[in-house]
């Protein structure tokens, strides 16, 4: 699919395909097929802006994000989930330690937004 980004945001869009995924069950399989290399530079594209993107987002009601505003908030919620693995698993695609994460099946993890 493709998708569009607020003015603003362009520096973003080499991220696009990877890391603008409506489900939280889309997220969480990429990030754990991911590499190192690919967390830690969606990181250090999207930190920078996030501010800016939060500001961008929070104008709006949940459901409500316009349609170019909505691969900004999913590549937000991207970067929620692979944060803690850059800032404290040194970019660890998985959870050391601890149980294979592709068991975890969250109940409502096909749903977009």
């Amino acid at each position: 699919m493709s998708y569009t980004l607020p003015a603003g945001f362009e520096s973003l869009e080499p991220f696009l395909q990877k890391w603008a995924l409506p489900t939280q069950n889309e997220r969480q399989l990429t990030r754990l097929n991911a590499s190192t290399a690919e967390l830690k530079a969606f990181y250090d594209g999207i930190l920078p802006l996030m501010p800016a993107a939060l500001e961008y987002v929070d104008k709006f009601n949940l459901g409500e994000i316009p349609d170019d505003g909505k691969p900004l908030y999913w590549m937000m919620l991207s970067m929620a989930e692979i944060a803690p693995h850059v800032e404290l698993y040194r970019g660890d695609p998985k959870v050391p330690h601890s149980f294979d994460e592709r068991r975890f099946i969250a109940e409502h993890g096909g749903l977009s937004e």
